[in-house]
Parts: C-alpha cells; sequence; structure tokens
C-alpha cells in the first residue's frame, strides 16, 4: 500500500518521545508499504541527506517544511480570535498544507496517517484533497486528559495559578477538537488501554474504531548501547526528557522541591543529572543546587544512562506513556516512579520497579536502591525482562492489521 505520513518533526534522529514513535512507525511500514514523508523540521534539525541517510532510505520520499514561529502575542491572538485549542495553532502552517495538496495530487494514497493532535487540522485538507485515501490519526496523548490534570495539579499552588486558568480554558477547547479530529478519522490509535477508555469516556458515542498501538523502541540498541559505553558519566539519580515539556518540568521540579532536600540529608554526597534539550527557564533554580547537573542538549543519553544507579520518574502531570521508562528498564537501570509515571504499562511495585507517589515514598524508595546494589540488580533484569515486549518489532506489525481493515472497508 501507499502510505503517507505526517509528522510533527522530522523522525531522525530518534532521540525523543516523537521522534522515536515515529521512526518505529517509518521502520516498521517500510517493510511491507511504500511510504511517503512530510514533515516539520524544528530549528535544531536538518534535512541533509549524509545526516538523515537511514530515514532515506526507508522512504520513498521525504519532504520538509520549517516549523512555523510563533511569537508570544501571535499566540495570544489566535488564542484570543478563535475557539481552538492552542495545539490546534502550533504547527498550523500553510505552506505545509500546499505540500500536503501538491502531494496528494500527485499520489493515489491508500492511507494518510496523522501523527498528533497538532496536525489534526491537516485531516480536513486530506478530505478535500483525496477523500478516497483512509485516514490513521494516532493520537500520541489524551490531550484534553493532559490539561485536565495540569489544571488540577496547578491550581492547587496559588503562585501557579494563571497557568491553571490557562490549562483549564485548554482543557474544554480540547475536548471538543480532539473529538472532532477522532470523528474524522477513519481509525484511531493510541499508545494504552487506559488511554483507550479514556477516549471513550470522553467521547462515548465515537463511532470510528480504536486501537492500542503501544510505544516501542529498539530494545537490543539500548541494551548494545549500555554495554558499549566506555566513559560512562557518574550519577547516583538520572532524569532525562525533553526539559521545555510542561509535564517533564513540573516533575522535576516537585522532585527538586519535595524529594531532593531529604535524600541529600540522609546521603550529602548524592548526585543527580537532568539530561535533556531546552531546559525551561523555570529550571534555572536548580544549578545551584549542590550535586545536580542540568545537561541540556547532550549527543547521547546513553552515557548517562549507563552511570546511573537509579532513574526516576517523579510525574504528576501527563497522559500517554512515557518511552523513558522502557529506555530506563532496556538498559536495565533500577528505576522508582509514581503511578502516572509508569501509567499505560502492566508493571507491578516490586517486580520491575518501585511505584511511589508521595514525597515521603519517592525519598524512602530512592534512598533503598542507592544502599541496596543487589534490589537494583534484581529489578534492572525483571526490567530487561519486561521491556522485550515493547521492541518495535513486536509493536509494529499492528499497522499492518488495521490498514487491511481500513482497505476492506
Amino acid at each position: 500500500m501507499k502510505i503517507l505520513l505526517l509528522t510533527p518533526q522530522l523522525p531522525y534522529p530518534p532521540q525523543q518521545g516523537t521522534s522515536l514513535r515515529n521512526y518505529h512507525i517509518v521502520r516498521g511500514l517500510a517493510a511491507q508499504h511504500d511510504v511517503w514523508l512530510l514533515s516539520f523540521l524544528a530549528d535544531n534539525q536538518t534535512a541533509d541527506p549524509q545526516a538523515i541517510a537511514p530515514l532515506l532510505a526507508l522512504c520513498r520520499h521525504v519532504k520538509t517544511v520549517p516549523a512555523p514561529a510563533r511569537s508570544p502575542w501571535r499566540r495570544l491572538r489566535q488564542l484570543a480570535a478563535t475557539r481552538l485549542p492552542d495545539m490546534a495553532h502550533r504547527l498550523h502552517s500553510p505552506i505545509f498544507d500546499i505540500g500536503l495538496r501538491r502531494l496528494l495530487s500527485a499520489e493515489r494514497f491508500d492511507v494518510v496517517q496523522v501523527e498528533g493532535i497538532e496536525l489534526a487540522r491537516s485531516m480536513a485538507t486530506v478530505r478535500r484533497a483525496s477523500p478516497n485515501s483512509r485516514l490513521l490519526f494516532d493520537n500520541h496523548n489524551v490531550e484534553t486528559a493532559l490539561q485536565q490534570r495540569a489544571f488540577e495539579t496547578d491550581r492547587a499552588q496559588p503562585h501557579r495559578w494563571p497557568a491553571a486558568a490557562y490549562s483549564w480554558v485548554q482543557a474544554r477547547r480540547l475536548r471538543k477538537f480532539e473529538g472532532w479530529a477522532c470523528a474524522t478519522a477513519d481509525w484511531v490509535t493510541v499508545v494504552s488501554e487506559v488511554d483507550a477508555v479514556r477516549l471513550r469516556d470522553l467521547f462515548p458515542r465515537l463511532a470510528t474504531p480504536l486501537s492500542v498501538i503501544p510505544n516501542c523502541i529498539d530494545v537490543a540498541a539500548y541494551q548494545a548501547a549500555a554495554q558499549s559505553v566506555t566513559l560512562p558519566l557518574r550519577h547516583d539519580i538520572v532524569f532525562s526528557g525533553k526539559m521545555d515539556y510542561r509535564p517533564n518540568v513540573d516533575a522535576v521540579l516537585w522532585f527538586a522541591d519535595a524529594v531532593w532536600p531529604g535524600i541529600v540529608r540522609q546521603r550529602p554526597q548524592t548526585t543527580w543529572a537532568i539530561v535533556g534539550q531546552k531546559p525551561h527557564p523555570r529550571l534555572e533554580r536548580l544549578r545551584a543546587l549542590p550535586g545536580v547537573t542540568l545537561t541540556g542538549w547532550v549527543d547521547e543519553v546513553a552515557p548517562y544512562l549507563a552511570g546511573a544507579q537509579v532513574y526516576v520518574m517523579p510525574f504528576r502531570v501527563g497522559s500517554g506513556t512515557r518511552f523513558k521508562l522502557i529506555e530506563a528498564m532496556a538498559t536495565g537501570l533500577g528505576v522508582v516512579s509514581t503511578a502516572l509515571g509508569a501509567e499505560g504499562f502492566p508493571v507491578q511495585h516490586g517486580r520491575e520497579l518501585l511505584l511511589a507517589d508521595s514525597a515521603a515514598e519517592m525519598e524512602t524508595a530512592v534512598l533503598r536502591l542507592l544502599a541496596d546494589p543487589n534490589e537494583r540488580a534484581r529489578l534492572g533484569q525483571a526490567a530487561q525482562q519486561f521491556a522485550l515486549q515493547y521492541d518495535w518489532r513486536q509493536i509494529m506489525p499492528r499497522f499492518d492489521a488495521i490498514y487491511r481493515r481500513l482497505r476492506a472497508a
């Protein structure tokens, strides 16, 4: 089949959530189908053929469009002038729309697959320009639920009330927009059973078929990378992720304020690395904390994972599932997570990881693993076995079954 994939950022190199999912989707589809890719290009990405050669080898054609820049004033104007949620504006681009219409007029695609709600407005263009193409909406997060959780978290802190007000408005706008996107598609995929239940609860009259296709990684590559690191970067505790992403910012700040002081009181020599690009200004104050390293962009996360003793996932806000959990598990790390951080994965406390929701519970769990290498090794071995089921080779063929049903419909 001819598949056109629309992605919010070029899925190469596959170094964080969205690009990881999209790159492995391309890998999985290319084995059975002809894949075209239309993608936004982020300001820190390149479309140089040599730099993205592995991606070009998988696709029949790759076209990129610069991601649109939005000033704060333009963002405010968009929010005031329309009833659409912020995410519907974030990647709305006439240039992208022109490129999409040209591709749809030049080729007859069996399926157009839209990766994430930021590109959902493109589905209207597909319906107009190529009514015979089947539309698949891959909903990475239930964004309505994510904003509702952000509102509930922020409203408990008076200094965060402006952010809470924003999330309150966005959750209501997103409910309408996300419902429209799901109803417009011929099929919807989500990353976990938890998200599937959320969507059905939000939109009980939704008639569009819904399937779960979990996030996945190249498990063997992570295991090999951990073993091949010659100079591991030693830190007792590691957190990794895109550090301007609101759930990551909230997780790190909560850990720093509520958990970290108790850890260093009992174990003053403890070190903690926060690894990831574009640290939000709210995180700058963490640089002054003894033992804490805020890395910014790094070429590879593997040396930090290889040098860590404990990986923490102190999430209070979020939806979907978190790649970082499977990455840490595949590396064989001892993991401490909130229940929300591990949401969507059938893990058990004490079997593959430790679950801790309160600050006191997380402090105790982290100190327990730092003090007990045998317990870290036991959990790490179980985690590696658990991660095998989320290898891309196991997960991505599930799209084929959906495509067959779409073609037969």
